[in-house]
């Protein structure tokens, strides 16, 4: 009998790789796209890189999956392609072009592989990719525009129609800083046109190509423009005259609020901040009654406005959003100034010399070196293991290009600027929140200042100047090197250290000692008062900022996959799946990349390894993935990344863990023709 079992059990092995063929089974059916569910209302229009589905093929070792431009998927069309799908689910993390057709432009289309072979193509599923419409203007405050934020965007772009000027910010809203600076009259701030577009983030693996596009087509980041919207604002205060005198304030400064999506105004029952907010202020008299022309905004973590967390750049305007590529290149003399009250203000990574009152040396946020986007799986705080070095990843290849190197799990590449560090950490509001207050700010000429030449001095025809001390030097002053014969003037191109670096080169050898004297500088930024004052003074307010988690079920989670009896459907009809499911959410504002975990209980929630690797979780820049988990009843969460926060910081709220469950594989043996059996499974 053990002769006979063993060679049943042999027979049944050779069957379950013939039982079907190519020539006998019918390529896959009922391939669609979809957001969040399989079982999404049937649409062939998206705004973003939709996942897709289709019914199993029984015996299918896995499948090769394709999108191309053309319905007949001639190679030089192909788009993406996976040719090793486990399971009849397919998560594409490319970015996809803007393209429309009659009917489509756009076509899926899987087969199944067999162990006798690839089954036909299924029928083609076409699509087409639409940019969703611009942002339209919310109502907003002096000073600030505020649109409605587009889903899934990684920014905005605006157009100052009339300077012109383009702006890129990662928030909501966007200051006027440009109109008000030096010229706060209505002929210049009175109305101000604009348009607006949303920028998404393309989605790069390495390939042979350079780009996850097999066939090189672009895809461009931007979606349509808005039409031209126009924002009014009121009279603000122009009595700042220099040399004005102090007393009494009649028109104090005064904060009014923040706002992004939402308005606060600093009670306990506002609303917390999804996005980096504006801050809204009215007046323009410091506490003594001087007028200021320049305001700074300061975020702080205490009441006493002592510990800053962010620092503003000096406007004119009566409210400041943070921009994340430079404040505006304000003038360094006074004659600067003045031909800067005729005109419009560009922008700068490099900022002038700004001092607190006391003489505190700041940098702006908006100066501050630009962040690098976190592109590993984010440890768990207190956790100072230190993945290793994950690029490469593993490849597939499809027809007509090379293969994409995909970034290993956990990982992602990114490409370009994403701007200095101008967002928040979130708060527990509104037990905890910051607190913020703006100030004065005045340009000022700087005081007279000497040092010496040092060690080994400068000879003609060199641009660096080694001196004693370079303290309180700063670009554009102008110096004067030496005395007598021997003395030349200079200005200052950089300074670094004790090193100054000029505009040009020296004429003369200046030796150890001489004389170094500044006899013109630059104009420095200098607050009027001390943020410590005016918070005691009661110039303070509170607001909470909170990011918006991902959205990762409605009732049930957004997960689709194989059920127990082998069709293919989602968590709202069943509560367990055959295989690795896909789960979906929705975008979080802000995000510009998602973390992905999974754990074997809610709590502790308990991140596994991803396998093969050894990180807890995935990163993915689209909206879906599918689950690298095994049978047995899992949690998982999404969490969003902002890369306007500070490089290794950038992590955003947790989802609530949701349940899944995966059933294990469940087989019978049914007879065949004479001595022969099948094995029949759930299969994929």
């Amino acid at each position: 009998m053990r002769f006979l079992r063993l060679a049943a059990l042999l027979a049944v092995t050779a069957l379950v790789g013939t039982a079907h063929s190519s020539a006998d089974t019918g390529g896959p059916t009922g391939l669609h796209g979809f957001l969040l569910r399989t079982d999404d209302p049937a649409t062939t229009t998206f705004s973003r890189t939709p996942s897709f589905a289709w019914n199993p093929v029984s015996g299918a070792l896995h499948y090769e999956f394709q999108l191309s431009l053309s319905n007949t998927f001639r190679d030089n069309s192909i788009v993406y392609a996976d040719l090793n799908v486990q399971y009849p689910v397919e998560a594409p993390g490319i970015t996809l072009p803007w393209i429309t057709g009659s009917p489509h432009s756009l076509y899926a289309r899987v087969r199944a592989v067999t162990a006798n072979g690839a089954t036909p193509w299924s029928a083609n599923y076409g699509f087409d990719m639409v940019a969703p419409p611009a942002p339209t203007p919310l109502s907003s405050y002096p000073g600030v525009l505020r649109w409605t934020p587009a889903e899934g965007s990684a920014g905005y772009e605006i157009w100052f129609i009339d300077i012109p000027k383009f702006v890129s910010v990662t928030t909501n809203v966007l200051d006027e800083r440009e109109f008000f600076t030096f010229h706060p009259t209505l002929s210049w701030t009175g109305t101000i046109r604009w348009r607006i577009r949303a920028i998404r983030a393309d989605i790069v693996f390495a390939n042979n190509n350079g780009t996850s596009r097999y066939n090189q087509i672009p895809a461009v980041q931007y979606g349509p423009w808005s039409p031209i919207y126009s924002s009014t604002n009121p009279a603000f205060p122009t009595n700042y005259q220099s040399g004005a005198a102090s007393g009494t304030a009649d028109n104090p400064i005064g904060l009014v609020g923040t706002v992004s999506d939402v308005f606060s105004n600093g009670s306990s029952g506002s609303p917390a901040h999804k996005l980096m907010p504006a801050f809204l202020w009215r007046g323009n008299e410091t506490l003594n009654g001087t007028p200021a022309e320049l305001f700074r905004v300061y975020v702080f973590s205490d009441k006493q406005c002592l510990n800053p967390v962010f620092i503003g750049s000096p406007v004119g305007s009566p409210a400041y959003a943070p921009r994340p590529y430079g404040s505006l290149v304000l003038p360094t003399s006074p004659n600067g100034i003045a031909a800067a009250r005729n005109t419009y203000l560009s922008d700068s990574a490099n900022g002038p010399t700004n001092l607190m009152d006391d003489w505190t040396s700041i940098t702006p946020n908006e100066n501050q070196p630009h962040v690098k986007p976190q592109s590993q799986v984010a440890g768990t705080p207190g956790d100072n293991s230190t993945p290793p070095d994950q690029g490469g990843g593993s490849s597939s290849s499809g027809s007509g290009g090379g293969a994409i190197q995909r970034p290993a799990p956990g990982t992602l590449t990114w490409q370009g600027d994403f701007g200095a560090p101008v967002d928040l950490w979130d708060t527990d509001w509104p037990q905890s929140g910051y607190y913020w207050t703006v100030v004065g700010v005045d340009a000022e000429s700087p005081g007279a200042l000497q040092t010496t030449v040092a060690d080994p001095g400068a000879g003609a025809g060199s641009p660096t100047l080694p001196v004693v001390s370079g303290a309180g030097f700063q670009t554009g002053d102008v110096l004067t090197i030496g005395s007598g014969a021997n003395a030349e003037n200079v200005t200052i191109a950089s300074v670094g250290g004790n090193s100054i670096t000029i505009a040009g080169t020296f004429k003369q050898n200046h030796g150890v000692g001489e004389l170094v004297v500044r006899s013109t500088g630059a104009l420095i930024y200098k607050d009027l008062e001390l943020p410590q004052d005016v918070c005691a003074a009661g110039r303070e307010m509170r607001f909470g900022k909170s990011s918006e988690p991902a959205l990762t079920s409605a009732g049930d989670p957004f997960a689709t996959g194989l059920s127990v009896d082998g069709r293919i459907t989602s968590a709202a009809n069943t509560t367990k799946f055959y295989g690795q499911p896909l789960i979906s959410w929705t975008p979080a504002l802000g995000a510009e990349a998602y973390e992905v975990q999974w754990s074997k209980t809610k709590y502790p929630f308990n991140a596994q390894l991803y396998p093969g690797a050894l990180f807890k979780g995935m990163l993915t820049a689209t909206t879906s993935a599918v689950l690298p988990v095994g049978p047995g009843t899992w949690y998982y969460r999404v969490r969003g990344y902002d890369y306007s926060l500070p490089t290794g910081t950038q992590q955003m709220g947790w989802s609530d863990p949701q349940q899944i469950v995966v059933a294990p594989p469940t087989f019978k043996i049914t007879q065949g023709s004479g001595n022969k059996f099948k094995i029949v499974g759930n299969g994929k």
